[in-house]
């Protein structure tokens, strides 16, 4: 079978959550699957090391001004020109007008359950704007014509269905994405001193992933650290990682408290590396956001060995399971409670990190990426039986 994948933004230096998962889908591909002929189509960037070719894996860059016009019209072209069987797509929307078998990949339908007043308001980069819109307007047609559709938890699994009411379930499947081993890997002193102080970071500190998208609930989180810190006298830390002084400073005048930023490090973009070093450094992971398709966060920090607060919203109950501090991300005290409870009690921290650290293991690339092979293979014979019948 002639696999396409398509791979836009693997090769960009800033990479996200959805880069990362086709990125692991791709090399643990390359381990189990020497059968197949794969096509990655991918944009020219700075870092096309990330993935090498092998002897059945070939790099296909396709340049392109937009993602639109990537997507729509460089890609399509390059899917006849290697004549692929299959296209998955792995961003949450496809080409319109390709005639090939088409495999999507939909992380979530978060685009489509915002109004577009609210999504053209958000505090988003115009790049980030334009990118919703986009998949808001052209989702509906890909996911009807797409032949199979995964997703990434049972939660959005339902979404998805109560969303579009004529789709048939059966053409959905969820897919849990995995952890990278190296989160797990033995405490490295040296390096956790490095990145203590690369970043000018104290022995003990809070650790939040937020950014502008009201969702990761960063408002709340920051009154609930002003909760904390008011009610215990603690001296501890937090640390907000893709966040700005400018907005974070605008959220504190809010709430009233503009000189908390004194107890607040901002940290931008990390690599991997810095990232583990992040999480085990971290005293205590905050994750309380108010919608998620998946949250790898939360099972990256549980395998670095870092207990986990998040929220009893969406998606993260049924991947934190019992191994995580469940709070209303809504409730500000709810999470400062949350915190007092896991700073403090040092037996409960303890089973949690024991938990969080059993829970990350079922949470696998190699088992993500088994699944999306039998998923390709299932497809293949599909159309070959289909194939066989009408040409008879």
């Amino acid at each position: 079978m002639r696999i396409g994948i398509e791979a836009q933004r693997i090769f960009r230096r800033k990479k996200y959550g959805i880069d990362r998962v086709t990125i692991e889908l791709i090399r643990n591909l390359q381990k189990i699957d020497t059968k197949n002929k794969y096509f990655i189509f991918a944009k020219p960037g700075m870092n096309e090391g990330v993935i090498s070719e092998t002897a059945n894996f070939k790099i296909v860059l396709l340049k392109g001004s937009n993602y639109f016009l990537w997507e729509q019209f460089y890609l399509p072209k390059a899917i006849k020109k290697y004549k692929c069987d299959l296209i998955h797509c792995t961003s949450s929307t496809a080409p319109l007008f390709s005639k090939t078998l088409t495999l999507l990949t939909l992380h979530d339908i978060i685009f489509l359950e915002k109004s577009v007043l609210t999504m053209m308001s958000e505090n988003a980069t115009y790049y980030n704007k334009f990118g919703n819109f986009y998949r808001r307007i052209i989702a509906p047609f890909i996911i009807k014509r797409s032949t199979k559709i995964i997703t990434v938890s049972y939660f959005e699994r339902n979404q998805i269905i109560n969303y579009f009411k004529k789709i048939n379930p059966d053409k959905i499947t969820t897919v849990y994405n995995g952890v990278n081993d190296f989160f797990s890997l033995k405490e490295d002193t040296i390096l956790r001193n490095k990145i203590k102080s690369k970043y000018k970071l104290p022995d003990t500190f809070l650790f939040f992933i937020g950014n502008k998208d009201q969702r990761k609930n960063t408002k709340n989180v920051v009154k609930a650290f002003s909760l904390f810190i008011e009610s215990t006298k603690s001296d501890i830390t937090l640390v907000i990682l893709h966040h700005t002084r400018k907005n974070l400073q605008k959220i504190l005048k809010e709430i009233g408290k503009p000189a908390l930023i004194e107890k607040i490090v901002l940290i931008g973009y990390v690599s991997d590396t810095d990232m583990r070093a992040l999480y085990a450094l971290s005293t205590i992971f905050l994750y309380p956001s108010k919608r998620e398709g998946f949250g790898i966060p939360i099972i990256e920090a549980m395998a670095s060995g870092t207990p986990v607060i998040t929220s009893c919203t969406s998606s993260m109950p049924e991947i934190a399971g019992n191994s995580a501090h469940i709070v209303n991300p809504e409730s500000p005290e709810e999470i400062a409670r949350g915190i007092y409870k896991l700073f403090y009690d040092h037996t409960y921290r303890k089973i949690l990190i024991k938990k969080g650290i059993e829970r990350s293991k079922k949470f696998s690339w190699a088992l993500m990426s088994e699944k999306v092979l039998a998923i390709y293979t299932s497809l293949n014979l599909r159309y070959k039986i289909i194939k066989k019948v009408t040409t008879q």
